[in-house]
């Protein structure tokens, strides 16, 4: 069924795809492959590569998988590198399955590698989904294009069968990867968010991280005499590291309500003073501490320098350590220190630490191998699986206990005291990025206006503010809500 140019089934159509990311399949010389196209606006999905027929149900094959189906599995290659597929889970499926021939490929480029195959139906079988490239998750799971992991979250677990696998995991990790109030993302990696910095330069210089904007302020004076730049991040790829800061700091001042009611498209959440004091607060940090030729410059770039002893806080998640490990010099020991605490009537107090699950890893329905999907995320979530994860990407996982016995990095040493000395102060997820990638993406867009020094934080929030009322006034885009 096709829709006429001009009608609202189109419109709506076209609207869906852009937020895939086929614009240019639409009117450029690949037009064809857009009946291939799962659609909205009232057409039926577009057929894809029919599923294979399930194999036999047993208590360790919970799933039916077929032993001799062929596997893909696609990674997104950055902090974390890819082997921890390699050289773990994806070995641990071919033992399970020593007849299927498992295709593994790796990218840094997921929505460009793979926009081509969801529009002409050749999915591969399990997805990790992320970085600046990754695709849009809300508009993917609206296609019906993903997988519910309802089964796999009631599977039993391998190492414990009497226990389902969602009662091996952290809390809050099935909630974290909820679409319309069903799990369809894995996320897999218990991440720690904050400002990372070389300890032994900071005892060198006898610094101490600032525990509030007053002291992060005169902090920067100290470091920029010393001719270091205090605070850094890449505007080029990199802006969500930074807006990741600016919400923190609100949910510090106001609590993680705020986070909630964002992701809800709550009326006027980006006009409260929460997010008004925050955008001001690292506004100025950017505008006078921050070199402005970083906006044109990736992640990479910046982080090398960091290593090169040129800056002295930067933004990022715990992956970091990991991602930078070819250019970290022997004596630079990376640690943590949660943002600074803006106004003293914060709601939470400065220890408070965003670490929550991400890195969504998801099975596309319509994928050859779905059951085969299904089981490789089973087998990552066991401890042999995890702890493996562990041991080859340097980040934890969100398996309890897996990594218990494991000698830590410097990086994950000093996450592990900043979370213990955080306690139950933590501060939650943001489903914004998976539910609305046109709005996550104005995001980006103004974080980097502001930081760079084109904005106010005014003109921040109220730019934010009509991205969000222009989210929730489209019809094309299926609602969210979350309560916790």
């Amino acid at each position: 069924m096709s829709n006429s140019a001009g009608t609202p089934g189109a419109i709506t159509r076209r609207q869906m795809i852009r937020r895939i990311g086929l614009t240019a399949l639409i009117a450029g010389p690949g037009a064809g492959l857009l009946s291939a196209c799962a659609t909205s606006g009232g057409s039926a999905p577009a057929a894809s590569a029919a599923p294979s027929a399930g194999g036999a149900v047993s208590a360790a094959n919970p799933f039916g998988v077929v032993a001799n189906a062929p596997l893909e599995v696609v990674i997104f290659k950055g902090g974390l590198g890819d082997s921890y597929a390699t050289e773990v889970h994806e070995p641990l499926y071919k033992k399970a399955f020593p007849q299927a021939q498992v295709k593994h490929v790796a990218t840094q480029k997921i929505a460009q590698t793979l926009q081509p195959r969801f529009a002409g139906g050749d999915v591969p079988d399990m997805i990790a989904n992320s970085g600046s490239d990754n695709i849009d998750n809300g508009a993917l799971q609206q296609e019906g294009q993903l997988m519910d992991l309802t089964e796999l979250w009631d599977a039993p677990s391998i190492d414990d069968p009497s226990k389902k696998v969602r009662d091996t995991v952290a809390p809050g990790t099935v909630e974290s990867g909820l679409i319309s109030g069903k799990p369809y993302l894995l996320n897999y990696v218990l991440s720690g968010y904050g400002l990372w910095y070389d300890s032994a330069l900071f005892e060198k210089n006898g610094w101490t991280p600032p525990k509030t904007f007053e002291e992060f302020k005169a902090f920067c004076e100290t470091a920029k005499a010393a001719g270091i730049v205090p605070f850094a991040y890449a505007g080029q790829n990199a802006s969500y590291y930074a807006y990741w800061m600016i919400l923190i700091s609100a949910a510090k001042i106001e609590g993680n309500q705020f986070l909630i009611d964002v992701d809800n498209l709550v009326d006027g959440v980006w006009k409260r003073d929460s997010i008004k004091q925050s955008a001001a607060a690292w506004a100025e940090i950017g505008n006078k501490y921050m070199d402005k030729s970083f906006e044109g410059l990736i992640h990479t770039d910046v982080q090398t320098r960091q290593n090169q002893g040129k800056i002295a806080l930067y933004p990022s998640g715990s992956w970091l350590e990991n991602e930078q490990k070819s250019q970290t010099p022997a004596e630079f020991k990376y640690a943590l220190t949660p943002t600074p605490s803006v106004t003293a009537a914060d709601k939470m107090p400065f220890e408070a630490i965003r670490t929550t699950a991400g890195e969504a890893y998801i099975v596309p329905s319509k994928a050859k191998n779905p059951r085969g999907g299904l089981e490789y995320l089973r087998i990552m979530l066991s401890k042999e699986g995890a702890k493996g994860f562990t041991e080859t990407s340097k980040n934890m996982t969100v398996v309890t206990g897996a990594a218990d016995g494991l000698a830590l990095s410097p990086g994950n040493a000093s996450l592990t005291a900043v979370q213990a000395a955080a306690g139950s102060n933590v501060i939650t997820y943001s489903s914004f990025e998976n539910w609305y990638k046109e709005f996550e993406t104005e995001l980006r867009k103004q974080t980097n206006a502001l930081m760079f020094g084109r904005i106010s934080a005014d003109e921040f929030c109220d730019k934010m503010q009509k991205a969000a009322d222009k989210t929730k006034a489209d019809s094309s885009i299926t609602k969210q809500n979350r309560t916790v």
